[in-house]
């Protein structure tokens, strides 16, 4: 007997040899971008603990150190992805504010919704070691509450002038407008309100440039795509997308374009990660 029932056909790799290319010119990159990063959240942050050798969470105490923030700031953390550069900043916030107690000071905003519950699920365990050092009964509670929304970074879901703060950490070159993005990040600051963004970059000297992009395209791809099954491409996107993208000065000068002064960098670990810094006139 011959069986009527038919097999699926595989899901298709959000991402192939010709659209790595340039996948900053695929017309949808949007939906590839977030089909992507919803195949890889439950292994997200275990590739980035072991592919940057730890130096991911280094990276991201230099943002809030460039942030420099103040005890009443809000802070919106664009891609937040699961959630560590915005639970840095509430650590920050938690422990040089103990008399205070404001609430909703940290948002972290995501365009994909899966990175969202592991998000919130080590936001209520991060929160279980929050007490004030003069009253340690006190519950989490008091302590400033993150808030996790599910939006895009080209068009926040935020008041104009409502933050202090925006940051994006290794988000910047997935989203398909960059530009509009960061005309979104400055609407939405105060005055005087400082933008981070925190991105990949090569280094400038060729011979580091070589032996990183060796183990950029050639090593982190295998092994990144071991660890996480992954079947979308994400770890083949990950190299070609940071190297077909702007370079440092013109991710500056898109900046200062969509309004931002005293647009500074900081190179990081050999240039390999570079910190922005803006502020809002």
């Amino acid at each position: 007997m011959v069986s009527t029932e038919t097999i699926a056909p595989a899901p298709q790799p959000a991402w192939d040899d010709r659209l790595l290319r340039d996948p900053h010119a695929v017309a949808d990159k949007r939906a590839r971008v977030r089909r992507m990063f919803a195949a890889i959240a439950p292994s997200y942050d275990l590739n980035n603990r072991l592919h940057s050798l730890w130096m991911d969470q280094h990276w991201r105490r230099k943002a809030v150190t460039l942030a420099a923030l103040k005890p009443t700031d809000r802070v919106v953390d664009v891609a937040c992805g699961t959630g560590d550069l915005t639970l840095a900043f509430a650590d920050h916030l938690v422990w040089r504010d103990q008399a205070s107690n404001p609430v909703g000071r940290v948002v972290g905003i995501d365009f994909t919704y899966e990175m969202l519950p592991i998000a919130r699920e080590k936001w209520d365990f991060h929160g279980l070691f929050y007490q004030r050092p003069n009253d340690p009964g006190v519950h989490p509670s008091v302590h400033p509450a993150v808030q996790w929304i599910n939006g895009d970074a080209q068009s926040l879901p935020l008041a104009d002038q409502s933050a202090d703060v925006v940051s994006i950490a290794f988000g910047i070159r997935n989203v398909a407008d960059p530009a509009a993005a960061l005309r979104e990040f400055h609407r939405v600051l105060r005055p005087g309100g400082r933008v981070i963004v925190l991105e990949f970059s090569l280094p400038t000297n060729p011979v580091l440039r070589g032996l990183y992009n060796f183990y950029f395209r050639k090593v982190l791809p295998r092994t990144a795509t071991l660890v996480s099954g992954d079947k979308t491409g994400a770890y083949k996107y990950l190299p070609e997308s940071v190297n077909t993208f702007i370079g440092r000065e013109q991710m500056a000068g898109m900046m200062k374009a969509a309004g931002f002064t005293q647009v500074e960098q900081f190179p990081l670990t050999f240039g390999v990660c570079v910190c922005y810094r803006g502020v809002k006139a």
